[in-house]
Parts: C-alpha cells; structure tokens; sequence
C-alpha cells in the first residue's frame, strides 16, 4: 500500500512539475556528456598509447662514415664491427632487465628495406642518397617502454653511438595535445555536475513548496519522513536519469558519426574506441547521475521537511 502510495506520488508530481524537470534533464544530459566525453578522450589515449608503445623501438644510430656532431664520431668515420659488437655485449650485460630484443640493421638493410619505401627514387632535400650515405643501426625492443631514458643515458656515451632515438616522440605531441584537451574537458564537466546538484536540489525543493498543503496533511495522519521525501527524491532521480541516458545515446551516436564511419575509415592505422567503449561506461555515467541527484535531493529536503 505504502510502496503504490509513493509510486502515485512521484508520478503526479512528474506530471505537475515537467517545466522543472525538463531543466534538470537538460542540465544532466549536458553534464554527463561533457563528463562521458572526457572518459572517451582518455580512454581513447589509453588505447592508443597500449598499442603504439607496445610497437615502438629505441633505435641505436652508429656513427656514419662523414661528419657528425656527436663526439663520439669525431674521427669521421663508420663505427667498426668491434665497436658493434661491444655495444651489444653492454646491452646484453646492462640492460638486459629493460631490453627484450636486439636487432642489427646494417646500411644496406635499411636503405633498401626502408629508405626507398619513403623515397623510392632515393632523392631526399634536393640529394640523391645511396646506401654508402645511411648508418648502421641497432633496433632494441623495450620490456617497458617507460624505461627509455635508463637505456638513452647507459648507451648514449659509447664508442661508435651517434645518437639514440625512441619512436615515442613521434607520438608525446599529440598525447600531450589529447591530454589537455581531456582536462579541458573535465574541468568543464566539474563546473556542470555542480550546477546540476544545485539545480536538481533547487528544483525539488521548489516541488516540495508547491505541495506544502499535502505534505503537511500527511504528516498530520502520521506519514514517516521518509515516506513524505521518497517521492520527491523519486522525482529528480528519474530526471536525472533520462538525461544521462540522453547523454549516452548522444556519445554513441558521435562515436558511430565521428569515429567509426570518419576516422577509421580513413585513418586506420590508430587503434580507436567503439560502441563497446560506450557501452562500458555508460552504467556508470547513469548510476553517477542517480547517486548525484539522491544526494541532491537529500540535503535539500532535510531540513525543508523536517518534523
């Protein structure tokens, strides 16, 4: 009886209150989505960074036969097979906790195997380049490729190391403009989950106003506080969780638009995130919004309603 009294309530106070209730679900949708957005752009630069890194190499330039402007090549001339050779007894012996795998690619290697497959006709600023014109190179395969600094500084001062390069720098730049982009988003997110609390709180309280007569009358017949709060609570929880589910709706529809028909399909080597992404953290972004619009309504019926 108690339970279909509430259910009553809640019901007609939604049917009374829409104008207020469509601006709590206007104020979710939009905080859930910006907040559903920052969630996807970092989930986004997880996915990115597990793939590409697990992929990425610390390559080991010898010096060249010619000039170099590192002071280990002063002599102007290519590293020996000697001073290869010791190089990679030092990685085996020093770096064997942070390097997995250690691969020679001679000149010839890399001028046939990759160079041409940029260049194919071998002209680079204006020269055409020759094998003689590449390095010597050792390709190291990182357990963590965190580590790369520990390997840079053990390898960077050897003889016959011109330089040492890790492909991860191709990518810092655009996780760095990622990164911001994410807490640009979140700090905006933040700012919209605080004006949802204050207007869900806002709001049902206005409702409570409105129905102060009833309230009162069913305090007089013995109505427990709870009982008086639920359906106001009922209330602004459901608002709230019609616009997260608008929201989550909306962050998969820009997925699908954006994402999946747009960028993987033109872009396609970077690995992306896609409807199950969505759907992962869509229960959450619904539960957050109930929970913030029970906690909401909570604080601001105490003492409106208090006996």
């Amino acid at each position: 009886m108690r339970l279909r009294f509430i259910l009553s309530e809640t019901w007609s106070s939604l049917k009374r209150n829409v104008p207020m209730l469509l601006s709590v679900m206007l104020v979710t949708f939009i905080s859930f989505l910006f907040i559903g957005a920052s969630v996807l752009t970092q989930a986004q630069i997880t996915k990115a960074k597990g793939d590409w890194y697990s992929k990425v190499e610390v390559v080991v330039w010898m010096c060249p036969d010619g000039t170099s402007q590192s002071v280990n090549c002063t002599a102007g001339t290519a590293a020996t097979q000697a001073q290869i050779n010791d190089l990679q007894k030092t990685i085996r012996n020093e770096l064997a906790d942070d390097v997995s795998q250690i691969t020679f690619v001679s000149k010839e290697d890399f001028y046939n195997d990759t160079f041409l497959k940029q260049y194919p006709n071998g002209e680079y600023q204006g020269r055409t380049l020759t094998a003689d014109d590449m390095q010597d190179s050792l390709w190291l395969k990182l357990k963590n490729p965190e580590k790369y600094q520990v390997v840079s500084e053990v390898l960077s001062g050897k003889e016959g190391v011109d330089t040492v390069s890790d492909q991860r720098q191709i990518f810092e730049p655009v996780f760095a403009v990622l990164n911001r982009a994410t807490i640009a988003t979140a700090a905006l997110a933040a700012v919209m989950v605080v004006v949802a609390i204050m207007l869900t709180g806002t709001t049902i309280r206005m409702s409570a106003a409105s129905r102060r007569t009833e309230t009162e009358i069913m305090r007089l017949v013995g109505a427990s506080n709870w009982t008086i709060r639920l359906p106001f609570i009922l209330e602004g929880a459901i608002a709230s969780m019609v616009g997260s589910l608008l929201s989550c709706v909306t962050l998969s529809a820009l997925v699908k638009v954006f994402i999946t028909d747009w960028l993987a399909a033109s872009v396609k080597w970077i690995p992306y995130v896609n409807q199950m992404t969505v759907l992962w953290i869509s229960p959450i972004l619904v539960a957050g919004a109930v929970l913030l619009s029970v906690i909401a309504s909570t604080v601001s019926l105490h003492r409106y309603l208090k006996a």
